[in-house]
């Protein structure tokens, strides 16, 4: 009886040991899993705020050729009412 309680003192710190270590590469994988997660939804996020602006400076370019016309039908508004003064 004496061997059986020796080889378990010895087998049990080695499993602990063992198992640590698993417990270990498991969270680390984990944490990489979730690490790549929270990057990718940083990245859709990024992409959007690129599609927005990108849409937001096509339409602020289309308002300022609508002005720029609408500035010139002024001006020559305000030329036709000076020659009929």
């Amino acid at each position: 009886m004496a061997e059986h309680v020796y080889l378990l003192t010895i087998c049990l710190p080695l499993l602990a040991i063992v198992i640590i270590a698993a417990m270990r590469h498991f969270s680390a994988i984990q944490q990489a899993k979730l690490r790549f997660a929270h990057e990718e939804a940083y990245r859709v996020i990024a992409e959007k705020a690129v599609a927005a602006h990108t849409e937001a400076a096509a339409s602020l370019a289309s308002m300022d050729a609508t002005l720029s016309e609408l500035k010139s039908r002024v001006t020559a508004i305000e030329k036709i009412l000076k020659e009929v003064e």
